[in-house]
């Protein structure tokens, strides 16, 4: 587990958000999936990411969701909360309300939709850190905001002491490995990988872990991976690594961009955690692509209670 005083590393599950309706949170589904992580010993949890649809939700159930996680943790882990928003006080707003629920840090994307230049980009972050009541990761995400964090904007931004590391979702590793570099400026940084196939690599180039949607589904396989990858076992890591690769053909069912968040709550449904209901407009996976999901967690002998 992260304490309060070191860089955030490890496994962060970007946490589902389990749902029952439209605007409706399944908060006992939620209670499974975190217990489901923390037993899995993850190093913390990240809601209202990409993976938790957060873009998709009303402000309310944001609210509601920050407030349920973060008492159901009640500690045990840290709670990274995303923030991310077209509007720079609903950002600030959201922090607010997650630092009185009890999280740790927030999280926060380039603002999509209009794409901002390095320079704006610079201005919005230099102007909302010392708004936010938490430290802040910052979350490259290109190919959902358009707009990346450039190393160089980096570097600029490095003198905020509100600012505690970088998210990278990105997939280009000589990116990555230039960000890593970053913590010869600021050592008490941390930099995390998104794409979780990838999680030995980052760790390699000097990145402190994974914010892998797949710990959703997986949780122990993914810390055990970390914890092979530190302890420099590369014949487990091999294997562990192999099965890891073996889970990511869930993400090649269906043929939208939605898919990685549908195959993982697919998962999760057929296991038992909570049901696979997407917020609007988004849809389930039908019978025969959760047949697939279902045929693949067979084969890597992961239970299947649900049909």
């Amino acid at each position: 587990m992260n304490s309060p005083n070191e860089p955030f590393h490890g496994i962060i599950p970007p946490l589902v958000t389990p749902l029952m309706g439209r605007d409706e949170l399944d908060h006992d589904g939620l209670a499974r999936v975190i217990e489901h992580t923390i037993d899995g010993g993850v190093h913390g949890l990240f809601i209202l990411g990409s993976t938790g649809e957060a873009p998709s939700l009303s402000y309310r159930l944001r609210r509601e969701l920050i407030d349920a996680a973060c008492q159901h943790v009640d500690g045990r882990v840290p709670v990274l909360v995303g923030i991310t928003d077209t509007a720079f006080v609903e950002s600030v707003a959201l922090a607010q309300h997650a630092a009185e629920a009890g999280a740790a840090a927030v999280v926060l994307t380039t603002p999509y939709y209009f794409p901002a230049g390095q320079t704006e980009l610079i201005s919005y972050v230099r102007n909302i850190t010392p708004e936010l009541p938490l430290p802040l990761m910052l979350y490259n995400m290109p190919q959902l905001t358009k707009v990346w964090f450039e190393i160089e904007t980096l570097k600029q931004l490095a003198d905020l002491d509100g600012i505690v590391g970088l998210k990278d979702s990105s997939g280009d590793m000589a990116y990555f490995e230039d960000a890593a570099k970053l913590k010869a400026i600021r050592p008490d940084w941390s930099v995390m990988i998104g794409p979780e196939a990838k999680l030995p690599e980052a760790m390699a180039l000097g990145g402190d872990g994974g914010v892998a949607g797949g710990a959703n589904v997986l949780p122990r396989l993914f810390v055990e991976c970390y914890e092979a990858k530190l302890a420099n076992d590369d014949v487990k890591l091999a294997e562990l690594h192999d099965r890891i690769n073996d889970f990511q053909r869930i993400y090649e069912i269906g043929k939208y961009a939605s898919k990685y968040i549908k195959a993982t709550k697919c998962c999760l449904s057929l296991m038992g955690i909570c049901n696979d209901f997407m917020a609007e407009p988004f849809h389930s996976f039908r019978t025969p692509q959760r047949l697939q999901v279902a045929e693949i967690l067979n084969q890597l002998d992961i239970p299947v209670t649900q049909s």
